[in-house]
Formats: C-alpha cells, structure tokens, sequence
C-alpha cells in the first residue's frame, strides 16, 4: 500500500513539472498579433534593413503582410507558439478569394496561410502579381 502511494505522488508531482514547464516556455500560446508596432519590430528582427512603408495585418492577428521601400514584400504568420517570416519573391502561391488572401511560399516546412485582410485583400494579391517581373 505504501508503494502505491508513493508511485501517485511521484506521478502528480511529475505532471505538475511538465504543466509548469509547459507554462514557463509558453507552449501552447494562442499567439496573435497586436498591432502593427509588434509586426514591423517582428520584420525588423527577422530581415536586418527591413523597414516596412505598408503593412496589412490579418483580422484575427495571426498573420501580416508588409513592403518596404525596395518592393520587398514579407509575409509573418503565426508557426506554433510563435512567427515565421518569409520574403516573398513570386505571386505563384498566392490565391485570392474575395477578402481571403492564400499564400505559401512552395516551401513544404513553411505550408501555406490564409489571411483575413479584408478589402485589403484585392490590393495586396494585385501587388503580388508584380513580385518576380523585376528580374525578367
């Protein structure tokens, strides 16, 4: 009986580490985005020199678009507990649908995200038709 006891300990004990480890590394998060200081400081980080002119966010905070000054259009979204950045250089994985904006990168680890841009959406899908044609 006694060993049984102290095995339950041991197992809830455990279970508390592993929960409060979980919380300390903030696995789990529903990550999103703030505003649009926390994405041009999330571009800055990721791209040194990046320095976004325009910038788009998705409705529900888990993705953005941004241009800077070069043309360069970078897209952020959300990856787990946290965001990846990718410069675009082609409107070939882009699809739009109405206020939805699909875009991936061809790249399988990176996948694809659908942003929630609104009647943003149109502006930024025609600008990424541009992407690519400066290297013709």
């Amino acid at each position: 009986m006694p060993f049984i006891a102290i095995q339950l300990v041991v197992s809830v004990g455990l279970i508390l580490l592993v929960s409060g480890l979980a919380l300390y590394l903030k696995l789990g998060d529903d990550v999103r985005l703030r505003g649009e200081a926390e994405a041009r400081e999330l571009a800055a980080t990721a791209v040194c020199g990046f320095d976004p002119v325009d910038l788009t966010l998705d409705r529900a905070g888990i993705g953005a678009l941004l241009r800077d000054s070069q043309g360069r259009v970078m897209l952020l979204r959300r990856h787990g507990a946290q965001f990846a950045v990718r410069l675009l250089d082609s409107h070939a994985f882009a699809r739009l649908d109405r206020n939805f904006l699909t875009i991936g990168t061809g790249e399988k680890t990176f996948g694809q995200v659908t942003l929630d841009l609104g009647d943003q959406a149109q502006v930024w899908a025609a600008s990424l038709r541009r992407l690519g044609n400066n290297h013709a």
